[in-house]
């Protein structure tokens, strides 16, 4: 089975291209426009041993809101196309990720219905060029078209640039335990449903 995924998302604001693999090895190619969020969707390919190719066009004069909400939608869409009926998944994910001071747990569920529920307070309203407020927006945007519940916390963190990737890192290292192929499950729907 292919777990592969391609999108193409324009609007008046944004011009989004994905290409995802969730049986990758890692590899990414990302151009946002924003380098510090560049840096954190790698995260998700490197630790989450997805591929991904993110190609972005945005309104970055204005700000990086609507470019990296729709990052979200298109990388939520990508990876519900690329999951399909989700036959013989784990399912579940969660971690726990360090760095230095900061530290953050992520719990998911792929349940086929969206919810976030993220307890972080950043330390900086910004790292880079990344507005810490879209970082949010981000999982808002995944969540919705993945259809996935997700709980995100940072349980400590003085430096934003440590809480964020703790953050990303965690969600990468959960999504991979979420979507990794179940060999007991027979290649079953793990819902008492029968459908997700």
């Amino acid at each position: 089975m292919n777990r592969i995924a391609s999108v193409h998302r324009k609007t008046a604001e944004t011009d989004i291209r994905v290409e995802l693999n969730l049986d990758g090895s890692g590899r990414a190619q990302l151009a946002t426009g924003i380098g510090f969020f560049d840096h954190m969707l790698d995260q998700i390919a490197r630790h989450g041993l997805v591929d991904l190719t993110i190609e972005a066009k945005g309104d970055l004069h204005i700000d990086g809101h609507h470019t990296v909400e729709d990052v979200g939608i298109t990388l939520g869409q990508a990876f519900a196309q690329a999951l399909g009926d989700k036959r013989g998944i784990t399912r579940y994910g969660h971690a726990y990720v360090p760095l230095d001071e900061a530290l953050s747990r992520v719990v998911l569920d792929c349940s086929g219905r969206p919810g976030l529920h993220m307890d972080v307070r950043f330390t900086a309203g910004s790292i880079g060029q990344l507005d810490t407020q879209l970082v949010f927006e981000f999982f808002q945007g995944f969540v919705n078209h993945a259809g996935v519940s997700l709980h995100i916390d940072n349980l400590k963190g003085v430096n934003a640039h440590h809480q964020c990737e703790t953050i990303f890192k965690a969600f990468a290292r959960a999504l991979r335990m979420a979507i990794t192929m179940d060999p007991r499950a027979a290649g079953s729907i793990p819902s008492t449903k029968g459908s997700l």
